[in-house]
């Protein structure tokens, strides 16, 4: 029997198998499972779209006139400690989904009405009974009694967002990324399914589960939802290849970075940042700490970085000095850090981190997630489990120093040569007076030199250290890889600072 006849059977008879485990209504994450490698199975099909034109045509202003009606908020009459308002279909949300409500493992939909929305000076037109809902958001009292707040939203895609305790909405977080690095074109999976536990009275997390699905993968997750302080994401994923793509990427992130300290203070802007992160920070599996200040880069721009169990990495807002940002209406001081922290060994890959260029704060243009080195044959599950850590300080880093700015800026006179001025702070450089035992280690790769002598002083000012250097590129123009860390004697005193500099 040849291999294409066999998977064809085979994908009749999981689906037949899901069909009769459908029928029962029962759920669990192996239901979810079975049923996603039975889609894998089965040549992908593009959805025949349900949404009415006169939705599709709204306006980001008009769609946003469309708002829930809260008086119908879910479980909210039932006094959970977690309730569920729906999003509708329309503008750029045109892939509704299917929500689910699961009570002792038997699924029951949660059916479309448009009674749930107040259209504002939108006239509804015609809309389907099996339209379904764009996406959804889970609301707790995290912040104070009896004010209900939005903990995380899943909308579009497979991206989804959530916050701790005084966070405001920033970066975004994604089932998978799908060739995003890719001269092909990237592959957005979507979450077409989800299902949602009914907490217990006294319940203290959430349990939501999804079905991925996109021409090259269908995928099973489940999402533990935690909030608090630090609002932690369990996740937990088993994912099936149609057809194993070019590259897949693991617990991605998605966030913008327009303009910092490390790029200059924007001519047309009369803010000195605009970011909602200003870093990628890794955890490697030997135990070396890494940061890679974000930019906007002129072209698209991306980096590797080689690991084997990696213990973490995420993109962080360290810097939350609301006077950098200045800015009284987005409050990027108040934007969360996202922490990935592996569950298990991941074994051998790279965290792969893309810089697109950016005019505006509008669109997303940073992407950080975990390439495996390899990838299981196609039809075979790839399974993976990670903690999402939404964190309101500013982000992970050793108990040694960490990088507390970047800064460049030309010499004068001298035409060509630039300046990095990089500063270290933490708990023990803070305490520590000037101390010429303690020195930076700076390294260059190819396509530049260094001149004049590195300079280390401790800034009184702030208690940091404060390191600066020059250096020249040659003539190719190539991009220059920089690092710097602090030690006394054999003892390293800091994270690695990691640069990747266009000349």
């Amino acid at each position: 029997m040849n291999v294409k006849l066999r998977a064809s059977i085979l994908g009749l008879l999981f689906l037949a198998l899901a069909a009769a485990g459908r029928a029962e209504d029962l759920f669990d994450f192996e239901v979810l499972q079975f049923r996603a490698k039975a889609l894998a199975f089965q040549p992908y099909a593009e959805p025949r779209s349900r949404v009415p034109d006169w939705l599709k045509k709204l306006s980001y202003d008009q769609y946003n006139d469309i708002r829930f009606d809260e008086r119908l908020t879910w479980w909210r009459a039932d006094q959970l400690p977690f309730q569920l308002q729906f999003f509708h279909p329309g503008g750029i949300f045109t892939r509704p989904v299917q929500v689910h409500e699961v009570v002792n493992r038997v699924a029951r939909p949660i059916e479309f009405s448009s009674r749930f929305f107040d259209y504002g000076k939108n006239r509804p037109g015609r809309m389907p009974s099996d339209l379904g809902f764009a996406g959804f958001k889970v609301l707790q009292e995290l912040n104070q009694p009896g004010k209900w707040d939005e903990i995380i939203s899943f909308l579009g895609a497979s991206y989804f967002r959530a916050l701790g305790k005084d966070q405001r909405y920033g970066l975004s977080a994604r089932g998978l990324a799908v060739n995003t690095i890719d001269s092909g074109g990237e592959e957005f999976p979507v979450f077409e399914e989800f299902w949602i536990e009914r907490p217990a009275p006294e319940a203290r997390s959430l349990t939501v589960y999804a079905l991925l699905n996109g021409p090259s993968v269908a995928g099973a997750y489940r999402f533990v939802i935690v909030p608090g302080d630090e609002t932690v994401v369990r996740v937990r994923a088993a994912v099936y290849c149609r057809k194993n793509p070019a590259q897949l990427g693991l617990a991605p992130l998605t966030s913008m970075f327009a303009h910092g300290e490390n790029t200059g203070w924007s001519q047309t802007d009369f803010r000195p940042e605009v970011h909602d992160s200003d870093g990628l920070l890794l955890e490697t599996g030997a135990g070396e700490w890494i940061w890679r200040p974000l930019v906007n880069p002129r072209t698209v721009r991306s980096a590797m970085f080689m690991d084997k169990a990696p213990r973490g990495f995420g993109l962080m807002q360290r810097d939350r000095q609301f006077e950098h940002y200045d800015d009284l209406e987005a409050y990027y001081h108040q934007r969360p850090s996202v922490w990935v922290e592996p569950v298990g060994d991941w074994g051998a890959g790279a965290v792969r981190l893309l810089e697109i260029p950016t005019a505006n704060e509008f669109s997303d243009n940073v992407v950080a997630f975990w390439s495996p080195a390899q990838l299981p044959p196609a039809g075979e599950p790839l399974e993976f489990e990670y903690n999402l850590h939404w964190l309101a300080e500013s982000g992970r880093h050793s108990g040694g120093g960490y990088t507390a700015s970047t800064r460049i800026a030309g010499v004068p006179g001298r035409p060509g040569l630039r300046r990095f001025v990089v500063e270290f702070t933490g708990p023990y450089l803070q305490r520590q007076p000037d101390d010429p035992e303690i020195e930076a280690v700076v390294s260059l790769g190819a396509g530049a030199r260094q001149e004049n002598a590195t300079v280390v002083q401790k800034n009184r000012f702030t208690g940091a250290w404060r390191v600066v250097f020059e250096i020249r590129p040659d003539p190719s123009g190539s991009p220059v890889e920089l690092r710097c860390f602090l030690r006394k004697g054999q003892h390293v005193l800091t994270e690695t600072w990691s640069y990747l500099w266009n000349p």
